[in-house]
């Protein structure tokens, strides 16, 4: 692993639940020495929280490629070993509530005193400060208040949440970059910085063109089920085996669906002339497009609107994605090796790099709270009888 890009780096991830040990995996996936700090036992912020116990699916996913260590943050000697290993570190990850890490002396402003040169990476549900700064922040909650569950779902239907944790991974990804840019910032500077973003920041980034046609013309937007929202036809329609994604909104790609399906009197309609046609008589198009579908199976239009530049696609469970011949060409699962599990499949980084290609196996599995703590210890220094001594004292 010495030979990936941020191998030179370590960092102390103190994250739990989703968001932020999304961001550190990204870390953790090219290279980086992650140290996962978790509480001794008994002090809470325990592993077995919403993403499930530590040998579950979701915790390996998260945490693999990192390395174990429990420290008691509220025990001096603890709270010192921490601060010894930040003078080493590079990077800190956290996402405590404000008042928690200020009350333990980790902030930003206490950390910065031992290394003037460390990254302290934050992450929160609504951000470090404002009106809902104290407000606990999770996934579905923020879908609501950002807006994503009003433009989701069938109209007249209510609000939907989108299937995954989008605002836990968008901030997770969010943070990740923002990490790499201080890094580099540090490169040519010598500084480090806090860098921090929220779930509500990243969606409300992530809603993008939605946000603009608020932003610029005070248009809300509604929701549209599986069509999209501006281009037609594009969206989700019927086949004669079940339902088939077709995206036939510019004019070539509409005139080329018409023709290769035998619907060329479509083309003669003035009121499928043009884009703004199409969408003014948007669902009358899409019962002639349904009409023209339902002709074929989803295979034979996958195979057909393809061949002449019509985006067009099946819509799969998540086995079915997984096991679909591209995924499976593009080698999407590592094998990570558990000394109790044996050997379990994970998805790797979807990040492609020329120099540095991916392997068939994960450098390790998630560890289990503490498992590293000598091996740990001892690279940053610590010889067998200090290990002892705070093993004895209650801090680790």
């Amino acid at each position: 692993m010495s030979e990936l890009p941020l191998s030179r780096y370590t960092v102390l991830d103190l994250t739990i639940a989703r968001a932020g040990p999304s961001a550190v995996r990204l870390l953790a996936d090219w290279g980086a020495n992650v140290i996962k700090i978790e509480a001794t036992p008994g002090q809470g912020r325990t592993p077995a929280n919403v993403t499930g116990a530590r040998h579950g699916p979701d915790e390996q996913n998260l945490h693999r490629n990192k390395r174990g260590l429990t420290i008691d943050l509220k025990n001096p000697d603890g709270n010192a070993l921490f601060m010894d290993l930040v003078t080493k570190a590079d990077v800190v990850a956290e996402n405590f509530r404000a008042d928690v890490k200020h009350r333990l002396g980790i902030d930003y402003e206490s950390v910065r005193k031992v290394n003037p040169g460390i990254i302290y990476a934050s992450i929160s549900g609504f951000g470090q400060e404002g009106p809902y700064s104290d407000r606990p922040g999770v996934d579905q909650i923020v879908q609501g208040t950002c807006g994503l569950m009003s433009v989701t779902g069938i109209p007249g239907q209510g609000p939907v949440r989108a299937g995954i944790a989008i605002s836990d991974t968008a901030a997770g990804m969010f943070l990740g970059q923002g990490i790499l840019l201080a890094l580099l910032h540090r490169e040519l500077t010598g500084e480090g910085q806090w860098v921090h973003t929220s779930l509500l920041e990243s969606m409300l980034s992530k809603i993008d063109f939605q946000g603009a046609r608020y932003t610029m013309n005070h248009e809300v937007p509604e929701q549209q089920g599986n069509d999209h929202p501006v281009a037609v036809p594009m969206g989700t329609f019927q086949s004669k085996d079940g339902l088939v994604n077709i995206a036939a909104s510019s004019g070539k790609m509409f005139a080329n669906f018409c023709k290769v399906t035998g619907a060329e009197h479509m083309l003669e309609n003035p009121k499928f002339a043009d884009p703004g046609e199409r969408r003014k008589h948007k669902a009358e198009l899409k019962q002639e497009v349904n009409e023209t579908s339902r002709k074929f199976t989803t295979a034979e239009l996958v195979e057909k609107l393809n061949a002449v530049g019509v985006p067009c696609g099946p819509i799969y469970d998540i086995g079915e994605a997984f096991e679909d011949e591209q995924a499976r060409f593009l080698k999407m699962t590592k094998i990570a090796h558990h000394k109790d599990l044996g050997d379990i499949n994970l998805i790797r980084s979807p990040i492609n790099l020329s120099l540095f290609p991916h392997t068939s196996e994960f450098h390790r599995a998630a560890p289990d709270p503490g498992e590293n703590r000598e091996e740990v210890l001892r690279d940053f220094g610590y010889n067998d009888d200090e290990v002892h001594r705070l093993i004895e004292a209650g801090a680790i």
